[in-house]
């Protein structure tokens, strides 16, 4: 029996990059048709123009706006600049409820200039961890600081629960839901986007993407040698690897994989694009975070190039596979998958560990309860 909400609570989401927005849009666009919320957007803008490309995707329209991005500015700048900004916010607005997703800068400065304020906190995509402080940096810290401050804990997954539960989170105040990325996926997956890009649809596709600060350098060479190499080998497949605007990502790739012919290189897709991407993709290498999330929820394998991942569960059910950066590995594991039927038919299986798509409703059911 659902009781009434007598009164409307305000409840403030906030977004700073891409990903958050990805992630919250399925939360904002539930929110908005619950009559008891009176609900604000605030964008941080700690990525712009990524930013305002998925909001206009979900059609939403921040309330507020930071737009908090300086070019090259250190952590500890945006940390203070965030914290001044965000009090000026919590006081003029006293929301009943403030939510935050995932591991950003954003997310731990929200949390503390929460804590400062005295409202509470539901975060998103809690209890992620690799139990190692310095990777990935900074967001494993991030995500620590705002699992001892967080009043509700959206955990994707029954082993991020668990983590927490070993930090000390009292359990009545954790929620296993599913991951949002999923009901944003299958919202977006079902529009059918066209990929606008010429590709040639007989070949086999593999999806490349790397740009995490662990694979600058020695890494990302390793990694580009090993596409060298498969490419030559496979000239029937394709490789489109969209190249992050970082210099230390774009010069290596463009000077080694340039000039090979079945290599294609373009420019960051924007996320329906990279959707309609990975549907055509018949396998994936990554070392991102988010795709090891969706990427098995439509039944593509992933290889993760790097050595540890906060997101077991794909690698445990065996639809992801952890193969580092290194040259030999990279190499065998995606021919193998090229060449062995059964090895590919045992990653492709469509099992989505992350979630069923409701996430978001199972999110503001909880708030809910608890504000009648």
């Amino acid at each position: 029996m659902h009781h009434e909400i007598k009164m409307k609570r305000k409840v403030v989401v906030v977004v700073g990059t891409r990903p958050e927005a990805i992630k919250m849009a399925p939360v904002i666009l539930e929110l908005k048709n619950e009559g008891w919320v009176n609900l604000k957007v605030l964008a941080t803008a700690q990525h712009r123009q990524m930013l305002d490309q998925v909001l206009s995707l979900f059609n939403i329209e921040p309330d507020m706006d930071f737009d908090i991005m300086l070019p090259d500015q250190s952590l500890t700048c945006l940390t203070a600049r965030l914290l001044l900004n965000l009090d000026e916010v919590l006081q003029n607005e006293k929301p009943d409820v403030v939510l935050v997703q995932g591991d950003t800068t954003t997310v731990m400065a929200v949390t503390l200039a929460c804590f400062y304020n005295h409202i509470p906190v539901g975060h998103v995509e809690a209890g992620l961890r690799t139990w190692d402080i310095h990777t990935p940096f900074p967001e494993e810290a991030n995500r620590v600081i705002t699992g001892k401050l967080a009043r509700w804990h959206f955990a994707a997954t029954e082993s991020a629960r668990q983590n927490l539960l070993k930090e000390g989170v009292t359990d009545n105040h954790i929620f296993v839901t599913g991951n949002t990325v999923i009901d944003a996926l299958l919202m977006t997956a079902e529009k059918n986007i066209a990929l606008g890009m010429d590709i040639d649809a007989s070949k086999r596709l593999v999806l490349i993407t790397a740009h995490r600060r662990e694979s600058f350098g020695e890494p990302l060479r390793n990694i580009c040698r090993a596409v060298q190499v498969l490419a030559q080998r496979n000239p029937d497949v394709q490789f489109l690897y969209p190249v992050h605007p970082n210099p230390n990502i774009m010069d290596t790739v463009h000077k080694m994989l340039g000039h090979i012919p079945n290599c294609i290189l373009c420019e960051p897709l924007d996320y329906t694009q990279f959707i309609a991407a990975m549907k055509r993709a018949y396998l994936i290498l990554t070392d991102s975070g988010g795709i090891q999330e969706e990427a098995p929820a439509i039944g593509k394998p992933v290889l993760v190039l790097r050595d540890e991942t906060e997101r077991p569960e794909a690698v445990d059910q065996g639809v992801a596979r952890l193969i580092g950066t290194d040259f030999e590995r990279i190499v065998a594991e995606t021919q193998q998958l090229l060449d062995d039927e059964s090895a590919y038919v045992k990653m492709a299986r469509g099992i989505s560990p992350y979630g069923d798509g409701f996430a978001a409703r199972r999110i503001i059911n909880i708030l809910h309860d608890h504000f009648a």
